[in-house]
């Protein structure tokens, strides 16, 4: 087991088995075709990201170095949380970007949805996970990964 510390920009704790993605997330992307089409598992559908094309992002610790892509990427994240789809967190190794910050603080705010956000986890942090194992997020920005 191993031991990060980044820093919270949604708190909350939780515990999920790890979705990793080495590139860039285009959250827009990513959750277009499931809230179009109403996909329960909420697949990724940005096929420009072999990590996650096509993997249920649902109720997974989502971890990645930051978000890319279109400026709606702060209403998708809300709209995620609204809908009850969300990741059970999202773990940045890099600086969250305002816009997907700032969806991640609405979805806290306006929706039941619980979903932790921690960034500045640091390269070391997505060098060591890999998809499939355990995480835990705790109130004050620390992740173990086991």
């Amino acid at each position: 087991m191993r031991s990060f510390k980044g820093r919270v920009v949604v708190p909350g704790t939780c515990e999920a088995e790890a979705l990793v993605s080495h590139g860039g997330f285009n959250t827009l992307a990513s959750y277009q075709s499931a809230m179009m089409f109403g996909d329960k598992e909420v697949k990724c559908g940005d096929q420009n990201n072999p990590d996650l094309y096509k993997k249920p992002m649902k109720g997974v610790a989502l971890c990645l170095p930051q978000t890319i892509g279109s400026t709606t990427g702060g209403m998708v994240l809300y709209v995620v949380c609204q809908a009850g789809t969300q990741p059970a967190c999202m773990l940045f190794s890099k600086q969250i970007d305002p816009l997907a910050a700032s969806g991640a603080i609405l979805g806290d705010v306006w929706t039941e949805a619980k979903m932790p956000v921690i960034d500045r986890l640091g390269d070391e942090f997505l060098d060591y996970v890999k998809t499939g194992m355990k995480i835990k997020v705790f109130e004050d920005g620390t992740v173990e990964v086991e």
